[in-house]
């Protein structure tokens, strides 16, 4: 059983305030009855989504290309954000979609959900499939958003990912929940 291995929070409070997070410090009781604190990043849930067309026969994901500050070099990823407030991921998803590649979905399909790092952070995130894309229409970026919009072929993301410029990590999450769904179906 793993009731013997449960923490129980006490208490937090919150270290510093940043527009996108929280570093909070949490009060925990371990399963021998200490007290230990432990460090947390709180933030919203992130939804972010697949879109999945066929041009010429072949398999194309709509992706973008954009900077990423931690890692200071370009990364090539699916779609995707943070959920605003009471928002629901699906509803995030098709918007994140919309804003940043100026494709909309006529179908949509969860895939899955995952902690992005459970050891430290709060929030959850959240995959989908899109199809039936339309479009594209124009991109309603975010003031410090820059962000350009690519087609590229399924298999050549497959075979990217952990190499420039498929750097970031939740794409490779992204990519084994789709190709979960394919096996599915009987697809791969």
């Amino acid at each position: 059983m793993d009731n013997n291995i449960n923490w129980k929070e006490e208490g937090s409070k919150i270290l510093l305030s940043c527009p996108i997070f929280n570093v909070e410090e949490h009060y925990c009781r371990s399963p021998n009855d200490k007290l230990k604190t432990f460090n947390v990043l709180s933030t919203m849930d992130w939804a972010m989504v697949i879109p999945l067309m066929e041009v010429e026969k072949e398999q194309k994901f709509v992706m973008v290309r954009q900077w990423r500050h931690g890692a200071k070099e370009l990364s090539l990823e699916f779609p995707g954000g943070v959920c605003e407030k009471g928002e629901d991921p699906e509803k995030s998803a098709a918007r994140e979609l919309q804003e940043e590649t100026g494709y909309v979905l006529g179908k949509i399909i969860k895939l899955g959900s995952f902690n992005p790092n459970p050891a430290i952070m709060s929030n959850r995130m959240h995959f989908f499939l899109a199809l039936d894309l339309k479009g594209p229409y124009n991109q309603n970026l975010d003031p410090d958003e820059y962000v350009n919009v690519e087609l590229v072929n399924r298999d050549d993301v497959l075979m990217g990912m952990g190499k420039p410029p498929y750097i970031h990590a939740l794409i490779g999450t992204a990519m084994t929940l789709f190709l979960q769904r394919e096996k599915q179906l009987g697809k791969s």
